[in-house]
């Protein structure tokens, strides 16, 4: 028996739905320039980078949800191994620089938060929100922006979550809770990159020991239908080069933002900003209080980092969806998936908040700054995607497994 097998794939890809492509690419390059007039230079190549990040997660197929879900029903880990190979280069290359201070000439911190009772809460509950919404921070922006109407909730009702979560942090942040803890400041660049690597090499190995005792070989991905640039192009793309790829534009976010890649924050602003709208007191709330957060309150939205960048990404889906030939808007969603995609969307938004971040702004960009709070976000969030898998099935929701082979 091989030691990998591969899932057969679609003979015949589709091909390129030009008019999709060029109205994203003038969305992509026509929003680049609007930025760059209306805010900075850099706050556009930020923009281009988001859209950079959402075309490498549609190619690469480049979910957490998922993968995270596979493993928990069925002991399939390729999808963890290369979140573990995408975090040790990003902690090779971040523990330096962060060490140091500054990157470039540009002053760099990282994401380094407390860990507390409301921060493992919030963490479960975005676990347990993935496998109900279906998507992740990331998810929920690239498959929205490749299409998925379904999704489309979910973001909405993440927005929703994560103004509520912005309402109530106050009151969760001073429950019981350690400060912040930066292993990098604690123990030195070599020392933290010697336990991180260790772990992320010991839980890739246990992944495969795990797959190769529930299906006697690791189960690989499809094998795919283009071939060479056309590959490259239209996708999709093998799921190591979307860890590399991640890993080093989350890099590129550091060196251009001054701080790591995040992501829900910016649907904190969006939503405090419709509630002001609509008459809430948002500017009393102490989530909003320091000067730096009411200047953003007041702002507008394009001087938002974290916004320019997630706008991106929906338009870098897009067009990586469509030079796929994959975009596909469908708007007929079965009712308990709907309620489903609620549900999940509001613990998603909810518990990023109580989390300090996201699968993004929490476990890869908090792990990458060395922070503590990442490894017990993904170990709580890990414990709320098994709840999550459990009830997918009450809300018509599949989880795949492979069909075991027998010898009939």
């Amino acid at each position: 028996m091989s030691a990998s097998t591969y899932i057969e794939a679609s003979p015949r890809p589709p091909s390129v739905q030009t008019t999709v492509v060029a109205g994203a690419l003038l969305l992509l390059l026509g929003g680049m320039a609007w930025i760059g007039q209306a805010v900075s230079s850099r706050q556009a190549v930020l923009y281009l980078l988001g859209g950079a990040l959402g075309l490498v997660l549609y190619h690469a197929a480049f979910g957490f949800t998922s993968a995270w879900r596979v493993f928990i029903a069925d002991r399939r880990g390729e999808g963890l191994r290369a979140q573990m190979l995408m975090l040790a280069i990003a902690v090779l290359l971040f523990f330096p620089a962060l060490s140091a201070g500054s990157l470039w000439g540009q002053p760099v911190q990282g994401l380094v938060a407390p860990v507390g009772v409301g921060m493992i809460f919030g963490a479960f509950i975005f676990g347990l929100g993935m496998q109900m919404g279906g998507g992740c921070a990331s998810g929920t922006l690239y498959t929205a922006g490749g299409g998925s109407v379904r999704m489309v909730l979910t973001l909405a009702a993440f927005i929703l979550g994560s103004t509520l979560g912005a309402a109530h942090l106050h009151w969760w942040a001073a429950l019981p809770h350690l400060p912040p803890i930066s292993v990098v400041q604690s123990w030195g660049v070599l020392p933290a990159l010697a336990v991180n690597l260790a772990a992320f090499a010991a839980i890739a190995g246990a992944t495969v020991v795990l797959e190769r005792r529930r299906h006697g070989r690791l189960v690989a991905a499809s094998r795919p239908g283009r071939r060479g640039p056309a590959r490259l192009l239209q996708g999709p793309w093998p799921i190591l080069a979307g860890a590399v790829a991640l890993a080093l534009l989350n890099f590129a976010t550091l060196a251009l933002a001054g701080r790591p890649w995040g992501i829900t924050s910016a649907f904190a602003l969006w939503g405090s900003k419709v509630a002001a709208g609509l008459g809430f007191g948002v500017a009393s709330w102490p989530f909003w209080s320091s000067p730096a957060q009411q200047a953003a309150l007041q702002g507008g939205v394009l001087s938002d980092v974290t916004s320019v960048m997630d706008l991106g990404i929906i338009v870098g889906a897009l067009l990586a969806a469509a030079l796929a030939g994959r975009y596909a808007p469908k708007f007929s969603i079965p009712l308990r998936s709907a309620v489903a995609a609620v549900v999940g969307g509001v613990l998603l938004g909810y518990g990023a908040r109580l989390a300090y971040g996201c699968n993004i702004g929490a476990y890869f960009s908090g792990i990458a700054s060395g922070s503590l709070h990442g490894w017990v976000w993904m170990a709580a969030a890990f414990l709320g995607n098994v709840l999550g898998t459990r009830l997918r099935p009450a809300f018509g929701l599949e989880v795949e497994r492979m069909p075991r082979q027998t010898g009939c």
